[in-house]
């Protein structure tokens, strides 16, 4: 059982360092998309999934920069919630899991985690009038679609860190009682 459970928890680590390593490369490529979309609009059909907003930039480079701000922040926050994974499961010791600095990183995780979801959920509140206004959002949606999906597992995973930090509280009782 403890070679299938140690195959299990490697397998997972293979795992968050691919979905990393693609968030990575999603935010670069969406920051690439962003300074060409600046200085050399033509190109952007050819970049990063085709991320072009160039007609948004000449109607309004406020709601541009705005929108583009949304998806940026969304794109480094996945990749910043992936790293705090990352770190945990380097840290984590199967043996002794109940640590105080895995309590603080699946804490951290929740934070990540809502702060994705409350910003995908503004983006697509804000996104939703912009239609009104003669701007196309359609390509726009890909990005912030299952908000009301990361703040609920915000708030599974915030649930998760509080039992974790008490159970964090009752092996210090313990380690103290024997």
């Amino acid at each position: 059982m403890a070679k299938r459970n140690n195959f299990v928890f490697i397998a997972l680590h293979i795992v968050a360092w691919v979905i990393f390593v693609g968030l990575c490369i999603e935010a670069g490529g969406l920051i690439v998309n962003f300074i060409f979309s600046l200085y050399k609009p033509e190109f952007v059909q050819n970049l990063y999934q085709k991320l072009d907003l160039s007609q948004m930039y000449h109607l309004n480079k406020w709601v541009f920069f705005s929108m583009y701000s949304f998806i940026l922040f969304i794109a480094v926050l996945k990749a910043c919630l992936f790293y705090v994974v990352i770190m945990l499961l380097f840290k984590l010791d199967l043996s002794k899991p109940f640590d105080s600095y895995v309590a603080s990183q699946i804490k951290n995780m929740s934070y990540y985690t809502l702060s994705i979801g409350l910003i995908s959920y503004i983006a697509r509140e804000t996104t939703k009038s912009l239609p009104h206004y003669g701007f196309e959002v359609n390509e726009l949606n890909q990005f912030w679609a299952d908000s009301q999906a990361w703040i609920l597992m915000a708030a599974v995973i915030y649930i998760i860190a509080t039992i974790f930090s008490r159970g964090v509280e009752i092996q210090n009782e313990n380690d103290l009682t024997v």
